[in-house]
């Protein structure tokens, strides 16, 4: 699962987490954490915060009190959480975005994933790994170069960023089939931000590994459940009398237990569980997609 540092940082505070023994003991999670550099939030941010070549100073969005992330203060955050790979800080453009400033956001990447390196070995012997991050925008020259340059710094494995931002999907994949094409094959590539069902199966042709999104729980908590052809909201009036489960191809807790309809009645009647039911069937329909993914890249069918 992924957490967000940004959010962390600012509540409860990764002091805190730390005193509690790390992120997996904090909310009892033994599986793998992979945190983020909070960039992608610092930088949604504008205009209150500024880039500078020592790092970024922002304004919280809780409080307005004045913080400044740099790469090596944001790798000592994520060592505090424990996180089980952590990503180091960089600059995400918005998309459109000229070609200049999109270049100049590169090249700012790079020389913070060259200190977060540094940063990091005086971590040697912890049980996190640094990612590197690839950045570009929809320029497919910037693309390329960034990738070169970033697998050249050795970094064990790779997140692709300044996807998902509002370009069209052809711009997203496009972008994927670039990188992924000069990334080694033999470390895990992680597209940033990609949550559609859809999205995830071209990616993964693609040469994608791993994915982090927000979509399975924001489209539940308004009122959708996802399917092989996209998702659907639960309110629609058809589903009133609709005793079948979501999805009677589906063993995820929601699907064995309740009915369309009853999800329906508790979404209208504004109870938090239908969209944590929801969530539920989001969620293992996501893992239950992957999962077949997965062994259909072992038969050699994709």
């Amino acid at each position: 699962i992924l957490a967000n540092t940004y959010h962390l940082f600012l509540r409860p505070g990764h002091t805190l987490i730390k005193q509690a023994g790390g992120l997996h003991k904090f909310m009892g999670w033994s599986g793998p954490i992979l945190t983020d550099s909070g960039g992608f939030q610092v930088f949604s941010l504008a205009p209150l915060r500024n880039i500078s070549e020592e790092g970024v100073l922002f304004s919280s969005h809780i409080d307005g009190t004045k913080h400044l992330f740099t790469p090596e203060s944001v790798v000592e955050i994520q060592e505090a959480l424990g996180s089980d790979i952590i990503l180091p800080l960089d600059v995400c453009v918005a998309f459109p975005c000229e070609f200049k400033e999109t270049e100049e956001a590169l090249a700012q990447t790079k020389r913070w994933a060259e200190r977060s390196l540094q940063k990091k070995k005086e971590f040697e012997g912890s049980n996190s790994t640094l990612f590197g991050i690839i950045q570009g925008g929809i320029y497919p020259e910037l693309r390329k170069r960034s990738a070169a340059e970033v697998s050249e710094l050795g970094f064990p494995g790779f997140s692709i960023g300044g996807v998902s931002v509002g370009e069209p999907q052809e711009k997203m994949l496009e972008a994927t089939d670039l990188v992924t094409d000069i990334l080694p094959e033999d470390k895990p590539r992680h597209l940033l931000g990609v949550g559609y069902s859809d999205d995830i199966v071209k990616a993964v042709k693609l040469g994608a590994d791993m994915f982090d999104c927000v979509i399975p729980t924001r489209l539940a908590r308004h009122g959708n459940f996802m399917h092989r052809g996209g998702y659907e909201s639960i309110s629609n009036s058809k589903y009133a009398e609709d005793f079948n489960p979501i999805d009677a191809g589906c063993d995820c807790y929601t699907c064995k237990n309740f009915s369309r309809a009853y999800i329906r009645h508790l979404f209208w009647a504004r109870e938090i569980l239908a969209l944590r039911l929801l969530s539920i069937h989001n969620i293992r329909f996501l893992i239950k997609l992957t999962e077949e993914l997965r062994q259909q890249i072992m038969e050699d069918k994709i």
